[in-house]
């Protein structure tokens, strides 16, 4: 586990934004970066520093995820057809942390890893304890049985911060949630603006 869990404010402070549109984020407190010379004067940011930070923010955004992951899955997004930036995106969507989360079934893409590997999440009625797990078209993903009343999944399933995406049905009565498509950069609801076709200039040169 890396120490990305207990630093996401410092995350959102580095990065200047609020990369999950968290409502207690210190960004919407304050807009310099974390440390003692943080108020500092920024300086031009070169064109690596903008690829490298895309980069960051993208990986940043989905959790605990290591580098070695991301640029795996990086490649893979290469070698299918079609725009890379855009397979990327529907890579990282398709994670089953990535749709617990986006079902709204936790309040927080942490909370999503930690509650799939916890072993609280059926795919098609078989248990799937593997956040990087990836779902396809038509799966269903269910909270199990026994875990329907743990208190973090009814308050995230209240949450009027976020809205559950077009290209996943949810049934929060149920706790089910069915992949119905695999989306688009322009279908993801992120807070702030991500910017793949950097991440693909950025691994095109390094």
């Amino acid at each position: 586990m890396t120490k990305r869990t207990s630093a996401k404010y410092k995350i959102d402070r580095r990065m200047g934004e609020n990369i999950w549109g968290r409502p207690k984020s210190p960004v919407n407190r304050r807009e310099y970066g974390p440390g003692q010379h943080g108020q500092r004067r920024k300086g031009k940011v070169s064109d690596f520093g903008l690829q490298l930070r895309a980069k960051q923010k993208l990986k940043g955004y989905y959790g605990d995820m290591t580098e070695k992951q991301f640029r795996r899955i990086f490649a893979e997004a290469e070698r299918v057809k079609g725009d890379t930036g855009e397979n990327l995106i529907g890579l990282l969507e398709r994670r089953l942390d990535a749709v617990v989360y986006r079902a709204k079934f936790v309040a927080t893409v942490f909370a999503a890893r930690q509650f799939v590997n916890h072993g609280h999440v059926t795919v098609n009625g078989k248990r799937v304890n593997i956040p990087s797990y990836r779902v396809k078209e038509g799966d269903v993903v269910e909270v199990r049985e026994k875990s329907k009343q743990i208190a973090v999944v009814m308050e995230a399933t209240q949450l009027s911060e976020r809205d559950v995406p077009d290209y996943i049905d949810a049934d929060h009565s149920k706790l089910t949630a069915t992949f119905v498509r695999t989306p688009g950069l322009s279908d993801v609801p992120y807070p702030v603006q991500m910017e793949p076709h950097l991440v693909i200039e950025f691994y095109a040169q390094n």
